[in-house]
């Protein structure tokens, strides 16, 4: 048989912790599309404002080229030393002989959409011809003047005004564009809000807050919620587990969704009738025993009278069988509808009880017991005792000897009766179980104890298993939940 897959997500057991789980999940998972889906169109609206606000400075740069161009080359100078003693001016101008090197900020896709659209909008302006180039560049790296002067190095008035945003230290447009041989017109300027930093947007602290607190209410209402819907089920599953001890109960409160109601209803119409079954029963074999034993007795007494001894033995051998099969079928009733309140069983006590006659040294029909309960059970504790007493019993009988092993950890108690028998054939480890069946038909009995501690087991929530031992002998195991599987 292969191996049980692994689970790398184990599940809650509980119907609200599977519940919660699973909304968590969905609303994950519609959060981050909606967000993935929002932040798409906001980076999709913000690059087309950015392409539009580059061309409109575009616009601008060629028509300060343009007016640099009108003027006479003795003026240009003086234009540009009017600009830098007003300061507070859009753009930091300057002319150059030879275009200025400098190190360059990393293309992206937003840098690039920039200098694209300006250089379409200069070249569409001046000239498919005219040698333009248009650059970002950090401010820690930008040249100014044929000095290749640094911006801490210029007059605050001069450039700082233009070129800086304290404390963000955004990226600088430079462009430059040759007017004649040997006249570069320098421009340098910063992108307008919300723009500067060319950043692509991520989702804003205040979004993530809706998130967690739309999740958190979510979660909370769906918990509440499927808190409130699973009550009557814990109530329907208490009583259960009740009413499969034999305890008298009260019918199952209807409460809840339509679909609780309807298995509330179900249950009471089901406890009614098996409560009516088993009184019956009750009452169909009490009235059996009492109408058999007359009869068997009076027969044997009429076949004493009999003068042929052979047809006296017979007889007397077809009513030891009729009554054995009269007491098999009693005991059977008797030991698996026990009528007991439910309460703390000593298991520790109980065992010690069953297994001190036989604590004799190493010999046929001793007994050993390693190991020993957490805690009471709670239990019949008639019908545990005669449940451990058959296991007990039949590995005595058809075993030589018993050794007994508990486990406890707080969620089962287990109890493994090993015995040094033959074992059971493979195929026969659940026929053993049905009433009357015996594989050594030469042992005397009813064959109804395994069936008898299954049936017990059963009525307390629990299970009586075999398995043969490898290095010989039968295994029975009674396994008795401490809490509600």
């Amino acid at each position: 048989m292969g191996a049980e897959p692994r689970r790398w997500l184990p599940l809650p057991r509980s119907l609200l912790g599977r519940m919660l789980l699973l909304t968590l999940l969905a609303i994950l998972a519609a959060q981050t599309l909606s967000s993935v889906i929002w932040l798409s169109q906001l980076r999709a609206t913000q690059l087309e404002g950015l392409v539009t606000t580059a061309r409109s400075l575009g616009h601008s740069m060629s028509a300060s080229v343009r007016y640099f161009r009108s003027l006479p080359v003795a003026y240009r100078p003086l234009v540009l030393d009017q600009l830098r003693s007003m300061g507070g001016t859009r753009f930091v101008v300057s002319l150059n002989d030879r275009p200025l090197q400098m190190k360059l900020l990393p293309n992206t896709p937003r840098t690039q959409a920039v200098t694209e659209a300006v250089t379409a909008v200069l070249h569409k302006s001046l000239g498919s011809s005219a040698d333009i180039s248009v650059t970002f560049v950090s401010p820690e790296d930008l040249r100014i003047f044929n000095g290749g002067l640094k911006l801490d190095e210029l007059p605050r008035s001069w450039a700082h005004y233009a070129l800086t945003l304290e404390p963000v230290n955004p990226p600088v447009l430079v462009t430059q564009i040759q007017l004649a041989p040997g006249e570069w017109l320098y421009i340098a300027s910063l992108l307008p809000e919300p723009y500067t930093s060319l950043e692509e947007p991520i989702l804003p602290a205040q979004q993530l807050w809706f998130i967690l607190l739309t999740s958190v209410f979510l979660l909370l209402f769906i918990g509440l919620l499927v808190h409130l819907q699973s009550r009557p089920l814990k109530r329907l599953a208490r009583t259960a587990r009740h009413m499969s001890l034999g305890a008298e109960v009260e019918p199952v409160a209807e409460g809840g969704g339509r679909e609780v109601v309807e298995v509330a209803r179900a249950f009471n119409a089901m406890r009614e009738r098996i409560s009516r079954y088993l009184t019956e029963r009750s009452q169909l074999f009490s009235a059996i025993s009492h109408d058999l034993r007359t009869p068997i007795t009076r027969l044997r007494l009429r076949v004493e009278l009999l003068d042929d001894e052979g047809l006296q033995t017979k007889f007397g051998r077809d009513l030891d069988d009729l009554e054995l099969l009269v007491k098999g079928a009693l005991q059977c009733v008797k030991d698996t509808d026990i009528h007991e309140n439910i309460e703390p069983v000593d298991l520790n006590h109980l065992l010690h009880c069953l297994v001190e006659p036989y604590l004799a040294p190493a010999g046929n029909g001793s007994v050993t017991l390693d190991g020993q309960a957490s805690s009471a059970y709670p239990g019949k504790p008639l019908a545990l005792r005669r449940c451990i007493g058959n296991l007990i019993d039949n590995a005595r009988k058809y075993g030589s000897n018993a050794h007994l092993h508990i486990e406890d950890d707080g969620v089962a108690f287990v109890l493994h009766v090993d015995d040094e028998g033959p074992g059971v054939p493979e195929q026969r480890l659940e026929q053993v179980f049905e009433p009357h069946f015996r594989l050594a038909g030469q042992q005397q009995g009813y064959g109804l104890g395994l069936g008898i501690a299954r049936n017990i087991a059963h009525s307390h929530g629990g299970e009586v298993s075999l398995r043969n031992l490898r290095e010989g002998g039968l295994r029975v195991t009674l396994r008795l939940p401490r809490t509600p599987d």
